[in-house]
């Protein structure tokens, strides 16, 4: 099938690295390995930062020219099989999608859409009711996490709703075994205001309560609240952390190989393809009971989950990862099977088979 894929938010070709970016390249390769072709239909980039109505009546009419030039574009060359349009939510709707879909007699399919009530309100809930209406349209809506699911259904009575659990491409992953320095903490994210700055504090504070424990850590990450961040950990034993900064993707398995345990608290974490990544290479995890990372990390199997903003039990889940290397071993070996075996890209172009193929296409 021939599928026009649409990211709102950020298209897979954006220049900034982010968990958003990477499933939406994931969901690409996922497509082509289940024999599609997928191509870019825009990269017109349909953001809201602020509740602002000038900028949200400048990006419609941006969105309507795209939809003009996208038609003209499919009446000279043949529409696609499908529209797959990938995360759409308030602060990014698809105003393209739904309207050549509807012109043109073509499924439309959102993946990872998400409605919060809570932003009713203002220019929001115009934002929402976009996408609210796409939803509603769409012949598929493939979520990946229980909790957008209930939000959908929910707000949406009747939307036709399909599970794919997230996943990455594991082939960076499989050839090696893991073997990394037991007591060597590993963490991955990006160093921004919000969320991701609530979890390095929360890091920050449980690593100093077990200062006294001979663990290393290695931090992948950069962005506006480096410094903010690296302040957060001053009053730790000197040498202790490793800041390795911004790295390209593909150095990302060789640091987590050096590891033994992948550590990071999860505020606001969709799911976290990064956790995925760390089990894959063999490191158990620890993080909190919180937003959609239990989609991600089986508790007690693969890793340990402790409650938000316990910033004791976040502390005490890696004390014991480090002092009982045996259970530790043991959580490493579930955590690299469980991605491997369950969480690849074969398995998730086997779910989107079946989907698409219950999908009549004109």
């Amino acid at each position: 099938m021939r599928i026009a894929f649409y990211a709102p938010l950020k298209s897979p070709n954006h220049p900034v690295v982010s968990g958003d970016r990477q499933m939406a390249r994931m969901l690409i390769k996922a497509l082509e390995h289940g024999g599609h072709s997928v191509e870019l239909a825009s990269e017109l980039r349909f953001y809201l930062r602020e509740p602002e109505s000038k900028s949200f009546d400048a990006l419609k009419i941006e969105a309507r020219e795209e939809v003009a030039r996208l038609t003209r574009l499919w009446h000279r060359d043949g529409k696609p099989g499908l529209w797959l349009s990938y995360h759409p939510y308030y602060k990014a709707p698809d105003l393209v999608g739904p309207a050549l879909a509807s012109a043109f007699a073509v499924p439309y399919v959102t993946a990872e859409a998400s409605y919060s009530r809570r932003r009713n309100a203002g220019l929001w809930a115009d934002a929402q009711a976009s996408v609210a209406r796409a939803i509603e349209q769409a012949a598929l809506n493939i979520c990946f996490t229980q909790r957008d699911r209930q939000g959908l259904a929910d707000a949406i009575p009747g939307a036709a709703l399909g599970m794919l659990s997230p996943f990455i491409d594991t082939s960076a992953f499989r050839e090696k075994p893991a073997r990394g320095c037991p007591t060597r903490l590993v963490t991955v994210a990006m160093m921004r205001p919000g969320d991701k700055v609530e979890s390095y504090r929360i890091l920050a504070q449980a690593l100093g309560s077990i200062s006294h424990l001979p663990w290393t850590m290695s931090v992948v990450g950069d962005g506006p609240a480096r410094e903010e961040v690296k302040a957060q950990f001053a009053g730790l034993p000197a040498g202790r952390i490793e800041w390795l900064g911004a790295i390209e993707p593909a150095a990302v398995p060789d640091v987590l190989y050096s590891g033994g345990i992948y550590v990071w608290p999860g505020f606001g974490e969709a799911y976290g393809v990064a956790y995925l990544e760390a089990q894959a290479a063999g490191l158990p995890v620890v993080a909190q009971d919180i937003a959609g990372v239990p989609e991600v990390v089986r508790d007690g199997r693969a890793g340990f989950l402790t409650p938000p903003g316990d910033v004791a039990a976040f502390a005490s889940a890696i004390e014991r990862l480090l002092a009982r290397n045996d259970e530790r071993t043991i959580m490493a070996a579930e955590a690299r099977r469980f991605v491997l075996e369950e969480r690849s890209l074969a398995a998730a172009a086997a779910r989107l088979a079946d989907f698409l193929a219950k999908i009549p296409v004109s």
